[in-house]
């Protein structure tokens, strides 16, 4: 996978006073003992990188001012295509591989930083094999510049994957899927979902058994994050997939109705045209979600940070409007 933008491998000579010097991932600038050594050798110089729209060197500038050194009026020269921050992190790979001159580690935390601020959605792994550092150093980088978390829902892995920033959102969503959806293939909520399959079959195990589609350890490391206590729900809302502002809804539980939804509850589970069904028993699951009593809303409303009111109000109105269409079609098919 190319995330830094191609090279072109074919060599055009150009003159040294057309090139510009680069935004160097090396804090301390070029090592003049490092362009001497290269000026003495005898045999032509390797092409330096320049980027095509600035003119700019993206990785060379030792072989550059080599050049200059010995006298030399024109350099051999390979384009590279793509934005000002993707030459950058072309320039970080280039000097992070075996044969040129290191960049300490310094200069690969300095790096990182750019990077993460330039390519939030990046994932940790990739900026690191970017970088030459570790994935953990990386996440320490990022919470210390003040990025947590990207401007996205999703994050680019080292394999060219889009995965959720959140991989407990990435289930929730899927299990609203599945819930509205029973009869959609697990590709399908795979990829409306934003997940891998193997994980949308687990969720959809889990729900069959009656679970939370999110495993405890994953719950666990929300509360590490966040620094507060997820919820308990089996309901979740998902806004219009392929939206990126609004692919993902914080999950909220929809009040049940006054009255005696709970005789009919009741009655309803020892329906076994219900029970026995795999879209009757998500039914009865989304149901006794609903049914709680004052206390339990009085703590899911207390568990709600001053920030996040509106947005989780929104996503409750969304459902209870969701189970009022349904509801709707419910009684006008009759029976």
């Amino acid at each position: 996978m190319t995330v830094s933008g191609p090279e072109q491998r074919h060599t055009v000579v150009l003159p040294l006073t057309s090139l510009l010097p680069a935004a160097s991932p090396r804090l301390a600038g070029e090592d003049p003992r490092h362009v001497q050594a290269i000026a003495r050798l005898d045999s032509p110089l390797p092409p330096i990188v320049v980027h095509r729209a600035t003119l700019r060197v993206v990785d060379g500038m030792h072989r550059l001012r080599a050049a200059r050194l010995r006298g030399d009026e024109r350099i051999a020269v390979r384009f590279f295509e793509g934005s000002e921050e993707d030459a950058f992190v072309h320039a970080v790979r280039a000097n992070t591989r075996p044969g040129g001159l290191p960049l300490t580690r310094a200069d690969r935390s300095a790096a990182a930083e750019r990077i993460i601020r330039s390519h939030p959605h990046w994932s940790d792994r990739l900026i690191a094999s970017a970088a030459g550092l570790a994935a953990s150093t990386v996440a320490t980088l990022r919470r210390r510049t003040g990025h947590p978390a990207a401007p996205t829902t999703t994050r680019t892995g080292r394999d060219g994957r889009v995965r959720p920033l959140n991989a407990a959102d990435g289930r929730r969503r899927a299990g609203a899927l599945i819930a509205a959806r029973p009869e959609a293939s697990l590709r399908e909520i795979a990829h409306d979902a934003g997940i891998a399959v193997g994980t949308a079959r687990d969720v959809r195990l889990r729900l069959a058994l009656g679970q939370d589609p999110v495993p405890k350890k994953l719950r666990d490391a929300e509360r590490r994050d966040t620094g507060s206590v997820p919820s308990v729900v089996s309901s979740v809302v998902s806004a219009a997939v392929g939206d990126a502002a609004s692919a993902v809804v914080a999950p909220v539980v929809v009040p049940s109705s006054a009255g005696d939804g709970s005789s009919s509850l009741s009655r309803l589970r020892t329906d076994p045209s219900l029970r026995l069904t795999e879209g009757g028993r998500i039914l009865l699951r989304l149901l006794n979600a609903h049914a709680m009593g004052g206390d339990r809303w009085r703590r899911l409303l207390d568990a709600v940070p001053a920030h996040r009111r509106q947005t989780v109000a929104q996503a409750a109105r969304h459902c209870a409007a969701s189970w009022m269409r349904f509801a709707t079609e419910l009684e006008r098919r009759g029976g």
